[in-house]
């Protein structure tokens, strides 16, 4: 489910990815914990550096914060001592034990055919009601289909409509969404979309 040679990526770059000044807290962190009740349970997917799980205990709620690579957890633990443990997205295995899953730029690192099954247990993971927020780099003309990045990390790169589809089959309802222009870490600027979906 998960690709190699971009875990093996995070691996090797993970002290330089996680000392980089751009590694501060996503852009749409506190609009998504407001939306919480003040005791609700967050999982993190990919917590990288751990600046987001750092923020939402910071702001007084309980994190899970994982991620799928030994190097990113480390540096998670290190630098702001958050509890982070190892776990790639297909050995998710928790049934309704989460009020939110927040999986801020990682989910668009799994080949499409695999995406799925990571919802579903996302979904599985959640409480009834329960909020997950995630984002993903979209294609365009000039990079129309999933693939490595400059970087050599897989990106699979979907169009609007196929990921609200994928959720939507899933069980989600979506709440919020929005498209916006931004820069990945292969410097490649190009759209995203951000939405804000519900466990229904």
């Amino acid at each position: 489910m998960s690709d190699d040679a971009t875990l093996i990526w995070y691996e090797r770059k993970a002290p330089f990815y996680t000392a980089s000044g751009a590694q501060g807290c996503a852009r749409d962190l506190d609009s998504f914990l407001d939306r919480l009740d003040p005791d609700a349970y967050i999982l993190e997917l990919g917590c990288g550096g751990g600046h987001d799980a750092a923020r939402m205990i910071e702001r007084g709620f309980r994190v899970d914060a994982t991620d799928g690579t030994a190097a990113m957890v480390r540096k998670a633990n290190e630098r702001h001592d958050v509890g982070a443990r190892q776990m790639r997205f297909d050995e998710l295995c928790a049934q309704g034990e989460y009020d939110a899953v927040w999986a801020h730029a990682c989910l668009l690192h799994l080949p499409r055919a695999d995406l799925p099954d990571a919802l579903g247990r996302i979904h599985a993971a959640l409480k009834p009601g329960g909020l997950h927020y995630a984002n993903f780099k979209l294609g365009d003309a000039d990079h129309p289909e999933e693939g490595r990045d400059l970087l050599g990390r897989w990106t699979n790169l979907p169009s609007s409509d196929w990921l609200k589809d994928r959720y939507k089959n899933a069980g989600f309802q979506l709440i919020d969404s929005q498209t916006y222009r931004g820069n990945g870490s292969d410097g490649v600027k190009r759209d995203w979309l951000a939405f804000t979906a519900k466990r229904a």
